[in-house]
């Protein structure tokens, strides 16, 4: 066996550094965003029986809504169907500015998406599967979700708003 050295070409382990920087900087930004920014991914809090979820007298989904908690802060139940006429349920929910809301989404019969707009919020809705997300809205407005999965032909009329008040 030879003791020579393996020759890397200049232009190739520089492009090699180069890779590897990028790396550090994307794992960077990627554990600020999570850590330093409050960046959460929504995870399933629990099951429902999706056929029974609306009409369950011990389900908050069959009076959905938002439920005070504390002084500014809230649960939000709401219930996404396509059947029969595409809706969120509750269209609406208000609240104050400065309050800290914590969503239940579940849906009652297909896959549907739930965006926030304006915010971090952005989730599956998935037929049996309760998901959460806590958002905080510190800016007076009205923070309209909509759908984001293809649920049918009436997918684009699906949509809610939040409407904070100062």
């Amino acid at each position: 066996m030879s003791t020579k050295q393996m020759h890397i070409d200049p232009y190739e382990r520089n492009w090699m550094i180069f890779s590897a920087i990028l790396l550090v900087l994307f794992a960077t930004a990627v554990s600020v965003a999570a850590f330093g920014m409050g960046i959460q991914v929504p995870a399933p809090e629990t099951r429902v029986d999706p056929r029974t979820v609306a009409v369950d007298p011990n389900s908050p989904w069959s009076n959905p809504g938002l439920r005070e908690i504390e002084p500014g802060k809230y649960d939000a139940y709401i219930l996404a169907h396509a059947i029969p006429n595409w809706e969120y349920l509750p269209k609406e929910i208000t609240v104050p500015a400065g309050s800290s809301v914590s969503f239940y989404v579940t849906s009652s019969d297909v896959q549907h998406g739930f965006k926030i707009q304006d915010t971090n919020a952005n989730f599956m809705v998935i037929p049996g599967q309760v998901s959460k997300l806590t958002v905080k809205f510190d800016e007076p407005g009205t923070y309209n979700f909509i759908c984001t999965e293809y649920c049918g032909s009436g997918h684009a009329i699906m949509y809610g708003a939040v409407i904070v008040t100062p």
